[in-house]
């Protein structure tokens, strides 16, 4: 019988569609994405945790005095998709 493969989420897998502009909602409020921010050192230093790959910089649009917040946590079945962004890099031709 041949062991069973697990496969852990892949850094697309936990950002989900939660690009530069999209807007998405979930039981916490509404979120506009104002950034994707990739780079280790500042994921770090936002998160203040060395283990973080990546995080959202995002901005409740249900509270008049929104704040941009950094945000890592993994995109789930519980949010759903209002409005597309745009990724911030460019497919291969």
């Amino acid at each position: 019988m041949m062991p069973r493969v697990i496969s852990l989420p892949t850094v697309a897998d936990e950002i989900g569609p939660r690009h530069p502009g999209a807007i998405y909602q979930n039981v916490t409020g509404r979120y506009e994405v104002l950034a994707l921010v990739t780079d280790r050192a500042e994921v770090a230093r936002l998160l203040r945790r060395n283990s973080a790959r990546w995080a959202v910089i995002v901005r409740d649009t249900l509270r008049p005095d929104g704040q941009p917040v950094a945000i890592g946590s993994v995109w789930t079945t519980e949010d759903y998709l209002l409005r597309p962004g745009r990724p911030s890099y460019a497919a291969a031709a």
